[in-house]
């Protein structure tokens, strides 16, 4: 797919870009290049193939998932202007 001088003025318009006159050309080769390389990518058998969520075999690290604090939520209900039944009151804000 070939774009024009056109198509990536409509394009830098829509998405709110400004780009300088002299670029416009070269925008315009580059991103050509990348709709090619997408249809080309679009036209490859991926039948079989597995998904992946990361290009490496890789896994995270995980540390346990343990408690490190003690629980302070009456200390801090205490100091709070208003709180009702272990939640905290605030102003209505939609009208």
């Amino acid at each position: 797919m070939s774009l024009t001088a056109t198509d990536v003025k409509k394009i830098a318009y829509l998405a709110r870009l400004g780009i300088a006159e002299q670029d416009i050309e070269h925008y315009a080769q580059d991103l050509s290049g990348i709709l090619d390389l997408m249809t080309q990518m679009g036209q490859l058998d991926t039948q079989g193939v597995q998904p992946m969520s990361h290009p490496l075999d890789q896994t995270q690290r995980l540390r346990p998932d343990q408690v490190t604090e003690t629980d302070q939520r009456g200390n801090f209900q205490l100091i709070a202007p208003q709180t009702e039944a272990g939640l905290y009151l605030v102003p209505k804000v939609i009208e």
